[in-house]
C-alpha cells in the first residue's frame, strides 16, 4: 500500500499574524488578543513573544498584563480571521480537494498522496503554499510532511514559530521516541497524570509498555495510545468543508460557581437538548466531551466513550458526569460549560447480552420517549427532572 503524503500548515499565532498585517508597528512586540471592557476577559491569542513571558490562552487579561506589563492588547477581530483563513485556502485549493480545516486559527492538512506527477514531491507543493501565503498574504506559514495527520501536527509543534520539517514514511515511531508526551495530540490531561506519577515523560517510555499494561493504566484509552506514541493514525484528511458530526451546548453561569447539584443540573439540561436533537437526527453519540472554563481563566478538556452508542438521555448523562469527573480537577469556580457529542453514528442494532440489562435498557427508552411526546405536545417546560431545578443566580445560556 502505497503511504500517504500528509501536509500541515500552520501559521503560528494566526490572529496576532493577521493583526500585524493590518499594523506592521506590531511587529517584534508583545501582543495579546483579549476582548474589550470584559470584566473577565481571557486571553483570545498572543505572540510569541508574550508566550515567551509565560502568557497563555484563556489566562484572564489582568493576569497576563501582570506578566507582561507593556504588551500591546487588542480586540479580536473575527472577520478579518475569517477572511484571511479563506484568502488561505484558496492557495491551497489548486492542489489537492482533502483539505481539511482543523480550526479556524491558520491550520490546514492537506492530502498530497499520488500527485507528484502533477505537481512535484510534497515537500515542493509545501514551498510553493508557502511563498504564495507569504507573497499574498504577508502570512508566513510553517510545515511539515509526514505520512500521517498526527506526526504531521508533531512536526510542526517542533519547528514553531517558523521552520519546516519532513518526516519520511517509516519514520514516525522512531520520530516520535525521544520527544515529551505532552506534545503529541490527543493525549489528555488525566492520560498525562497518570505517566507522570509513573515518571513517564517521553513518547518511547510510553511505547515501551505492552498493550496490556497500558490498559491497567489507562483502560478504554489504552489502544489510542498504544498507537498514538507509536505514530499509527489512520484517519482521513477530510475533503473541503466537509465537518466532523458533531453537537455541541453551552452554558454560562451568571455567578461563577462549585455547588455541585447546581453544575450537574445545568449539565443534565444540555444532555436533554443534545439528546433530543440525536433522536430527532436519528443518530447515537459514541464519545461525549466535557469543556470546562474556570474563574482564572484556565480550560480543560476531557471526554468519555459512550458504550454501546446511544441517544438516551439517562445513558449520555452517564458518560457525560464521567467527562465532568476527569476534567474537574481544581478547587476553582467554574464559568462556564460546554457538551460536546460526537464520533455521531446511526444507532446500533444490536440488543443486550443479558436480560436485565435489556430490560433495563428498555425501560430507560420507554421513559425518554414518553417526556419526549410530553414535550411535543405541551411545550420542553412541561415537564422536567428534578435534578434539573436547582436553583442558579441571573445564568445566561447559549447553543451551537
Amino acid at each position: 500500500m502505497r503511504p500517504r503524503s500528509i501536509i500541515h500548515l500552520n501559521v503560528a499565532d494566526f490572529a496576532v499574524a493577521v493583526e500585524r498585517v493590518a499594523d506592521r508597528q506590531l511587529n517584534n512586540r508583545p501582543v495579546i488578543i483579549a476582548p474589550e471592557g470584559a470584566v473577565r476577559a481571557a486571553v483570545y491569542d498572543m505572540s510569541e513573544e508574550a508566550y515567551q513571558r509565560g502568557i497563555r490562552k484563556g489566562m484572564a487579561v489582568r493576569r497576563a498584563l501582570r506578566h507582561c506589563p507593556d504588551a500591546t492588547v487588542l480586540p479580536p477581530h473575527p472577520h478579518r480571521y475569517e477572511r484571511a483563513m479563506s484568502d488561505f485556502l484558496k492557495r491551497v485549493l489548486p492542489y489537492s480537494p482533502l483539505i481539511e480545516m482543523t480550526d479556524h486559527n491558520g491550520h490546514f492538512f492537506v492530502d498530497v498522496t499520488g500527485t507528484s506527477k502533477l505537481f512535484g514531491p510534497p515537500k515542493d507543493v509545501a514551498w510553493r503554499v508557502r511563498n504564495a501565503v507569504r507573497s499574498d498574504l504577508g502570512l508566513d506559514p510553517i510545515w511539515s510532511v509526514a505520512s500521517n495527520k498526527l506526526i504531521a501536527k508533531v512536526a510542526t509543534r517542533l519547528v514553531k514559530p517558523l521552520g519546516d520539517y519532513i518526516v519520511e514514511p517509516g519514520d514516525e515511531a522512531a520520530f516520535l521516541y525521544p520527544l515529551g508526551i505532552h506534545l503529541i495530540p490527543g493525549i489528555a490531561a488525566i492520560d498525562l497524570q497518570r505517566f507522570w506519577e509513573l515518571n513517564l515523560t517521553r513518547a518511547g517510555q510510553v511505547a515501551d509498555l505492552t498493550l496490556e499494561q497500558l490498559g491497567v493504566l489507562c483502560h478504554k484509552r489504552s489502544r489510542f495510545l498504544y498507537d498514538a506514541v507509536r505514530g499509527i493514525d489512520p484517519s482521513p484528511v477530510m475533503a473541503v468543508g466537509q465537518q466532523h458530526p458533531k453537537i455541541t451546548f453551552d452554558y454560562e453561569f451568571g455567578h461563577d460557581t462549585t455547588h455541585v447539584p447546581a453544575i450537574e443540573g445545568v449539565l443534565y439540561q444540555l444532555v436533554e437538548k443534545a439528546g433530543y436533537e440525536l433522536r430527532q437526527r436519528r443518530l447515537a453519540v459514541k464519545r461525549v466531551g466535557i469543556v470546562l472554563d474556570y474563574s482564572d481563566g484556565n480550560r480543560t478538556i476531557c471526554q468519555a466513550a459512550a458504550q454501546p452508542a446511544t441517544a438516551n438521555d439517562i445513558s449520555i448523562f452517564e458518560t457525560a458526569k464521567l467527562a465532568l469527573t476527569r476534567a474537574w480537577t481544581r478547587r476553582v469556580r467554574i464559568r462556564h460549560i460546554r457538551l460536546i457529542c460526537d464520533r455521531l453514528s446511526p444507532p446500533s442494532a444490536q440488543q443486550a447480552l443479558f436480560v436485565e440489562d435489556a430490560a433495563k435498557q428498555k425501560s430507560a427508552d420507554s421513559l425518554i420517549t414518553a417526556l419526549d411526546a410530553i414535550r411535543r405536545r405541551f411545550g420542553p417546560q412541561a415537564i422536567q427532572l428534578g435534578r434539573t431545578l436547582c436553583p442558579l443566580p441571573a445564568p445566561t445560556e447559549t447553543a451551537a
